[in-house]
């Protein structure tokens, strides 16, 4: 069967549309999700089951290519459901996004031309400082095959995480096969070993392994002596080794108790010269480089002033809060993570800064509660998780009046939703600036502003 590509569904692959007639003679539509394709290819697929109206397959050859199709470097790429468009060259996937996010923005009413072109990278590989690999049943360690969460692909290398991080996981990958550690069988829920999650600074070299298990290291001490021996032999950038249990059910990387086999249960990091610790369950950026361009360009809208209050929502370890904080008179962070908020507050003090305060609280209660105590802030940031702040955040921002809003988005489409609500009370949207954070993928940030116009609005 031939299809034509004619656009990208919001997961990065390629839609195709085909009409066919069924027994009695009628024109039936199947729609065709179709992976590793790119808009205007002309393509063949193997559809088993003509009768269904949706049908996702690979193609079988490419008829008509893309000019900007390329070879995926990745031995992975067909089967992994990391990186899904390393077969589009990187020019290509970032004027995708730049016209994704005008899409979005426009789609509520503002003007698409409001969106800069997005800033890419130089070098798109090994740019990620943090990866959480997964057990098969038979102790694999690897990734999961793209649209199927229950094979494991058997781990060879990483092209976007950091070289060091790869060579880590794959010692402790050699490491469990040689002990012959069970992994984790999600359908049977027994087995050993769930999870790795690897980070490294690229700012100081550390590097943290943590090892999820149903059960803790004394069950199994000869072979969690002979990581400890491997990994501090071979990497001595490991400054924090970790063995945690979870035993819940829910397939996350969560901790019951947590045994720290060599070195501290948190590793440095910096970000625009400030000192940050984190910890196996800290948010962090996970794209140095450009987070760094995400900080500049916050600031540069932002205009901070030494005589103004800050108001720093969803702050987490203080990634925003920091680097602001310097820069105005007061600053209050509110973040509903408690642990995030002991972080910050250790950040705030690791670097000399006394002029901060951190509230663990749901973001629309939590601006109560700072407005109440510290006043109407001139400047508000937000960075808010992938679902966006809501409405009722978002009026509740609107009524507070700030003069300003940096608004910090890892989802356009719920950042333009949002946004659409303060309108209402006087705000103009000035510039949105998206930022490739995450090559190879659909994702990409973007940072916006807008200025109280009408003061006079509801």
């Amino acid at each position: 069967m031939v299809a034509d590509i004619h656009r990208l569904d919001e997961k990065g692959s390629g839609q195709a549309a085909i009409w066919r007639e069924n027994e009695h003679g009628n024109l039936k539509k199947l729609k065709l999700t179709i992976p590793q394709t790119l808009p205007g290819e002309k393509v063949s697929v193997t559809v088993d089951r003509p009768e269904k109206r949706r049908w996702r397959a690979l193609p079988n050859e490419i008829l008509e290519a893309h000019p900007e199709r390329t070879a995926p470097p990745c031995p992975h790429f067909e089967k992994c459901g990391g990186c899904v468009w390393q077969h589009w060259q990187y020019e290509g996937q970032v004027k995708q996004k730049t016209n994704h996010v005008r899409q979005a923005v426009e789609s509520q009413g503002f003007d698409p031309n409001l969106v800069l072109d997005t800033i890419g990278m130089d070098n798109p590989w090994h740019y990620r400082n943090k990866m959480e690999f997964t057990f098969a049943p038979d102790g694999t360690l690897g990734l999961h095959e793209q649209g199927n969460f229950r094979k494991i692909i058997s781990l060879e290398t990483c092209l976007i995480a950091g070289k060091e991080m790869v060579a880590a996981s794959m010692e402790v990958a050699a490491w469990a096969k040689s002990h012959q550690l069970s992994g984790y069988n999600k359908d049977l829920h027994e087995g050993l070993l769930r999870h790795l999650m690897v980070r490294q600074s690229f700012a100081t070299g550390e590097i943290m392994l943590a090892l999820f298990a149903t059960e803790g290291p004394a069950a199994h001490q000869e072979a969690a002596d002979d990581l400890v021996e491997r990994i501090t032999t071979a990497f001595p950038q490991v400054k924090s080794l970790l063995w945690l249990e979870n035993t819940d059910w829910a397939d996350r990387t969560q901790s019951q108790n947590t045994h720290v086999l060599a070195g501290r249960d948190f590793i440095y990091d910096e970000m625009d010269g400030y000192r940050f610790r984190l910890w196996f369950d800290t948010f962090f950026q996970t794209n140095p480089t450009q987070a760094q361009k995400l900080v500049e360009l916050a600031i540069e809208m932002g205009e901070p002033k030494k005589t103004e209050k800050m108001i720093d929502l969803f702050c987490g370890v203080g990634t925003f809060s920091l680097p602001f904080a310097n820069r105005v008179g007061e600053l209050a962070g509110i973040e509903i993570v408690e642990t995030s908020i002991e972080s910050a507050k250790r950040n705030a003090t690791d670097n000399g800064i006394d002029n901060t305060t951190f509230l663990a609280k749901d973001a629309r209660k939590g601006i109560d509660e700072i407005l109440e105590s510290f006043g109407k802030p001139e400047l508000l940031l937000l960075d808010p998780p992938r679902s966006g702040a809501g409405g009722k955040v978002m009026r509740r921002i609107g009524r507070a009046k700030p003069e300003r809003i940096v608004y910090v988005s890892c989802n356009v489409d719920t950042f333009a939703t949002d946004i659409k609500e303060l309108e209402q009370f006087g705000y103009v949207l000035e510039v949105v600036q998206p930022v490739d954070l995450f090559p190879h993928t659909v994702h990409v940030e973007c940072v916006a502003k807008l200025v109280l116009k009408d003061k006079n609005t509801i």
